[in-house]
């Protein structure tokens, strides 16, 4: 099975390591007894299945999330039940790896418009004046 991060590119379901754990929270009788927390670890670093322009713009924006060796790790264990955490775990690795190849518009500058300007130099005058008026007059 491979997972599809955008057109043309796919990285094969043996590259992902998955791991079951405890998991806190709700769970029954059987909680001390059953692994249902999972947990997917991607190595972006290394991975044969990434371009090296996308790995390393992998490498660039997801910095944050990856360990100092270049792994990705996502958790989940909000339902009960072992198999949902792992479609959970590899939904949410896909989600975050197209999110980091989405390309960002470039901000434009925009510019203030006179009447903007005219409106906050008249604003200014306004309050200028009201604090000069709250001087005490000098009378000599």
């Amino acid at each position: 099975m491979q997972l599809v991060i955008r057109p043309g590119i796919a990285i094969p379901l043996d590259e992902v390591e998955l791991r079951a754990s405890h998991s806190a929270g709700p769970g029954g009788q059987h909680v001390n007894t059953s692994d249902t927390r999972v947990e997917a670890r991607f190595n972006v670093a290394q991975s044969p299945s990434l371009p090296d322009d996308v790995r390393a713009m992998l490498l660039h924006r997801l910095a944050g999330r990856l360990s100092k060796d270049g792994v990705l790790r996502v958790v989940a264990q909000e339902h009960r039940s072992q198999w949902r955490n792992r479609e959970a775990a590899i939904a949410r690795l896909v989600g975050l790896l197209q999110a980091s190849l989405v390309e960002r518009r470039p901000r434009r500058p925009t510019r203030r418009n006179a009447a903007a300007s005219a409106a906050r130099l008249e604003a200014k005058a306004r309050r200028g004046t009201l604090k000069r008026q709250r001087n005490v007059p000098d009378n000599e």
